[in-house]
C-alpha cells in the first residue's frame, strides 16, 4: 500500500516538473506563433491580389507614367514568389528577403501614390467608382496587414520568453531543442508606416 501511494506521488511529481518544464506550453505557443505568421501571410497575399485590379483602373489616367506602374507589377510578383513556411520562421535570412520584398512592394506602392497625387493631372481617376473603392480596399488591408505583423510579433515574443526562462528552458532545450523564432521588423526607414493613398486624388 506504502509503495503504491509513493509510485503515485513519484508519478505526480514528475508529471508537475514536466508541466513546469513547458512541455505543454512550448508545442502550444509555437503552434499559436505559427498561426499568427500564416495570418501575415495571408494579409499580404490578399494586398498583392488587390494591386493588378487598383494599376489596371488606374492604367489608362496615368499612360505615361507607366514606369511606376510597372515598378508596382515587378515588386509584386517579388512578394508573392518570397513564401516563408512555418519551419523558417527561425532563420533570420528567410525573415529578411520577405521582409525586404514586401517594404520593396510597400515602397513601389508609395510611388504610385505620388504619381496621383496632382488630381489636376488625373481629373477622370475622381469620377471613378471602383478606383476609389479599390484605393479604400488597400489602405483597409494595410491595416489588416498591420494588426496581424504585431499579433506575430506578440506571440513570438511570448514564446521567446518562454524557451528562455526557467523552469521551460529545460525542456524547450532537452525535449525539443527549441530556438527562438525571429520576429517581422521593418528594417527600411518609414516601412513600419503603411502606403497611403488617402487624400492624394
Amino acid at each position: 500500500m506504502f509503495a503504491a501511494t509513493r509510485r503515485h506521488a513519484i508519478v505526480a511529481a514528475a508529471a508537475f516538473s514536466l508541466a513546469g518544464c513547458g512541455v505543454n506550453s512550448i508545442p502550444t505557443e509555437e503552434e499559436n506563433a505559427k498561426a499568427k505568421w500564416a495570418d501575415v501571410q495571408a494579409a499580404f497575399q490578399e494586398r498583392a491580389n488587390l494591386i493588378p485590379n487598383l494599376a489596371a483602373v488606374a492604367k489608362g489616367a496615368a499612360e505615361q507614367e507607366k514606369g511606376i506602374l510597372v515598378g508596382v507589377t515587378e515588386a509584386r510578383a517579388k512578394a508573392s514568389a518570397i513564401q516563408l513556411k512555418a519551419e523558417d520562421l527561425n532563420d533570420p535570412a528567410k525573415m529578411k528577403a520577405f521582409q525586404d520584398a514586401q517594404n520593396q512592394l510597400s515602397g513601389a506602392l508609395g510611388g504610385f501614390g505620388r504619381l496621383l497625387a496632382n488630381s489636376e493631372a488625373y481629373p477622370e481617376l475622381q469620377s471613378i467608382t471602383n478606383y476609389q473603392m479599390l484605393q479604400s480596399q488597400l489602405e483597409g488591408q494595410e491595416n489588416r496587414i498591420r494588426v496581424a505583423i504585431r499579433d506575430y510579433n506578440g506571440a513570438v515574443q511570448q514564446y521567446n520568453t518562454t524557451i528562455r526562462t526557467f523552469p521551460a528552458v529545460i525542456g524547450a532545450k532537452v525535449i525539443y531543442g527549441a530556438k527562438p523564432m525571429v520576429p517581422y521588423q521593418a528594417v527600411t526607414p518609414g516601412a513600419e508606416t503603411a502606403p497611403s493613398l488617402e487624400g492624394k486624388l
